[in-house]
């Protein structure tokens, strides 16, 4: 699946089943929400914190694709190109970075 595919399947299932999408600021705290469960995988499975009981049957995967999904809304409500925005996006950061990281001893310093 395409990024524009993915967008176009997103506002097909809010037509279809969503009813709207919520509002743009609905949104951004829903996004924000989702973000910290994200966090919350990660912390537990890749940093100190262990995990508890109500932690059971989280999954990753589907934290990730949560996060995709309220980012894909919220483009589509403004009207954003994520293929267009992500391809513009890593222009910029090679124009940027194509050298700054190889260059970076702390980065070489932490490469597994």
């Amino acid at each position: 699946m395409t990024i524009d595919e993915a967008q176009k399947q997103v506002d097909e299932w809010i037509k279809t089943y969503g009813v709207s999408y919520f509002a743009e600021m609905t949104n951004m705290a829903i996004l924000t929400e989702e973000v910290g469960e994200l966090a919350r995988v990660m912390v537990r499975t890749y940093g100190e914190q262990s995990f508890k009981k109500s932690d059971e049957g989280i999954n990753l995967a589907d934290e990730m694709a949560d996060v995709l999904w309220v980012l894909i809304c919220l483009a589509n409500q403004t009207g954003v190109n994520l293929t267009e925005a992500f391809e513009k996006n890593i222009q910029k950061k090679t124009s940027r970075d194509k050298n700054r990281h190889l260059k970076n001893e702390k980065i070489k310093s932490i490469i597994r």
